[in-house]
């Protein structure tokens, strides 16, 4: 007999593995999560509607929230163009077509960074608290995700590139050492480039007595099994799972650090 006294849903840390039903974010074994009896699934702590009340008052932000909206304001602009210059067979065009790749480029950044938010909202606690799409002040760019751990501040910037991430160096002896970030074909260093200048735009915000980390996150990359992270100019090049066991490492920053510095954060860059 069913015991419909229980009451539909309860917050507990998970015995075995799960995906939240809301983000699909994976939930390993031992996060806590919310359980949710009539349909036995699980969401993470996040999407709880019972989250603590210091969770409440801090927006943490939509992770790929800026880069979704973009790829739809393309997306409906082409649409409309197409109807105004083909009123009778722009339905039949659109269906018949794809989209440009400067526009699903959007789109895969948003599922990217929409992939690892939802890892990154299953670490949340009074120790590990995070941001989403962060507006910089005075610029044009965005940062992807912010995490603020016991080891200090987290810039994160999710990328979902094909190939697979490489470290390579060249000079050192007679020419000077020139170290680039290369994912399959592509050089990338660039990227590292954009993380160093959001490291430095949350430095003016943190200060010089909290450690800042700058970490590149590639969502789908080809990583080997063994081995595969690697550093370059303080910039740490990793993959979700990896980074999710970097930001539970013990550290010196206690909860009530943490969480001023989130405020401060959460204040100072608004959300994208």
């Amino acid at each position: 007999m069913d015991d419909t006294t229980a009451p539909a849903e309860k917050r507990m840390r998970l015995r075995y593995a799960g995906t939240c039903r809301i983000c699909d974010a994976a939930l390993p074994a031992k996060a806590e999560a919310v359980y949710e009896r009539e349909t036995r699934t699980v969401r993470c702590v996040t999407h709880d509607r019972d989250l603590p009340e210091s969770h409440l008052d801090v927006g943490i932000g939509e992770a790929g929230s800026s880069a979704r909206r973009e790829f739809e304001r393309r997306q409906a602009g082409r649409e409309r163009r197409i109807r105004e210059k083909h009123p009778k067979l722009g339905g039949l065009i659109l269906a018949l077509s794809d989209d440009p790749q400067s526009t699903k480029a959007w789109d895969t950044g948003a599922i990217g960074e929409e992939r690892l938010g939802g890892r990154l909202n299953s670490l949340q606690s009074d120790t590990c608290r995070i941001l989403h799409d962060r507006r910089i002040p005075g610029s044009r760019a965005n940062i992807d995700h912010l995490a603020v751990t016991p080891t200090g501040v987290y810039v994160i910037d999710a990328k979902r590139y094909s190939g697979r991430p490489q470290l390579r160096v060249e000079g050192g002896l007679i020419r000077p050492r020139v170290e680039r970030l290369i994912v399959g074909r592509r050089d990338c260093t660039k990227l590292v480039d954009g993380v160093l200048k959001q490291v430095e735009a949350v430095r003016t915000v943190v200060g010089d007595q909290i450690p800042m980390h700058g970490a590149l996150c590639f969502v789908d990359a080809d990583w080997p099994l063994i081995g595969g992270t690697f550093t370059t100019r303080d910039v740490q090049v990793l993959w979700p799972k990896r980074l999710q066991s970097t930001l539970t490492s013990l550290g010196t920053l206690d909860a009530h650090a943490i969480e001023q510095v989130h405020r401060d954060l959460a204040r100072a860059l608004p959300s994208a």
